[in-house]
């Protein structure tokens, strides 16, 4: 930071002269050859299109794309060659991308070109991605239903400011720093994830000594003290007011107090699994009808049946094709390979270290992701503030 300081007092002392971003920037909008199946192809002389799905999660550039389409329809689209950025207009809204390929932009995108003289393209990015020009850019787009549209004058219209070539590259150096870091983490985060999948599903193969249990052996089935409340009848508290897949709102009064193994009883999570179907509450609490209820003696048999329910391919217990549910008959016929209790232990012992390591958001890699998440925005935010030059 002490470089960045000294070179803003060398080159910006006066402070930074300030232009509509259209003065430095050729900025146009996308065009669609309709219909675009017409114009699909995969013969290898087609041009790239791109696509909002192109874009990887939480990337700054778009390396690669999914479809071509036919020169008869690049000629009715627009084109952008590598290094050029593209802004989504609607979809991921006001989200810029550097081009590492080149080819067509539908009308979801707008193509920003010609700035080299003014910018770096990493320090555009950054730049275009702070919360100062999100937030004009949501609060000067319009409306089209539900969806915000950004047209090519709001963004012609932006007043960026035109930092020296130094101060930006050493931007960039500080602010790839920090993504470098957090990608690092996510990177780690992914790693460790694999290697609790694989713990998950190897000590739970042949557990030493293990018998087959059923839930209704091992647990006391609470369902029936359940009460669903419907939203406008709920009255706002403090207590969490669990459905099948979590919260689903805070109401003023409880029915549970303890520690539970929900189930999700119906969804359709019980086969998509994008969230883990079993989870474990504690504290005072009430719990609708849409997540069975069960209480265990034992913390140690309550996490590892609920390790092993995250863990089992559920499908054949599940009923219903557009509404799957799992009820309590067909849970209580899901056999758990289950061992003694000091076997028990050991298991879950092992699983909540990497469960804390890949999901705990206070003290996990998601909270050391998040925090340093945080702590790029602030120092980006920071370094692209620039006091305007008065006249």
């Amino acid at each position: 930071m002490a470089k960045i300081n000294d070179l803003a007092k060398k080159l910006c002392l006066n402070g930074i002269e300030y232009k509509p971003f259209g003065e430095m920037a050729i900025i146009v909008r996308g065009a669609s050859p309709r219909p675009i199946k017409k114009y699909v192809t995969d013969h290898v002389d087609g041009v790239n299109w791109i696509k909002i799905g192109d874009v990887k999660p939480g990337s700054k550039y778009i390396t690669d794309v999914a479809e071509k389409i036919t020169m008869e329809g690049a000629q009715k689209s627009r084109f952008v060659k590598e290094g050029d950025f593209i802004l989504s207009n609607s979809m991921s809204f006001g989200r810029p991308y550097i081009m590492k390929t080149q080819g067509c932009i539908h009308d979801g995108w707008l193509s920003i070109s010609n700035f080299s003289n003014y910018y770096i393209p990493d320090f555009l990015y950054y730049l275009l991605s702070s919360n100062k020009y999100q937030d004009i850019m949501k609060q000067k787009a319009s409306f089209s239903g539900a969806v915000q549209n950004l047209n090519a004058d709001i963004v012609r219209e932006l007043p960026m400011p035109i930092v020296p070539l130094e101060v930006q590259q050493e931007i960039v150096r500080i602010l790839d720093q920090f993504t470098e870091l957090t990608a690092e983490l996510t990177a780690e985060l992914t790693a460790r994830k694999k290697q609790f999948t694989f713990y998950q599903t190897a000590l739970f193969q042949q557990p030493p000594n293990a018998t087959v249990k059923y839930l209704d052996e091992i647990s006391e089935n609470c369902d029936n003290l359940r009460k669903p409340v419907t939203s406008g009848n709920r009255i706002k508290g403090n207590y969490p007011y669990y459905g099948a897949s979590g919260i689903v709102d805070y109401v003023d009064n409880y029915i549970f107090d303890g520690d539970y193994l929900l189930v999700s009883e119906d969804g359709a999570n019980l086969l998509a699994r994008s969230t883990p179907i079993a989870f474990s509450i504690t504290g005072k609490n009430w719990v609708n009808n849409h997540a069975h209820v069960l209480h265990f003696e034992e913390y140690a048999t309550r996490r590892y049946v609920e390790f092993y329910l995250n863990a089992m391919d559920l499908s054949p217990y599940v009923t219903g094709g557009a509404q799957p549910k799992l009820n309590q008959k067909n849970l209580n016929r899901i056999p758990i390979l289950l061992p003694p209790l000091p076997e028990q232990r050991r298991i879950v012992s092992i699983l909540d270290r990497f469960d804390a390591l890949c999901n705990d958001l206070t003290s996990g890699l998601p909270a050391e992701i998040a925090a340093r998440q945080k702590q790029y925005e602030y120092y980006r935010d920071k370094l692209l503030t620039f006091p305007e030059r008065k006249s």
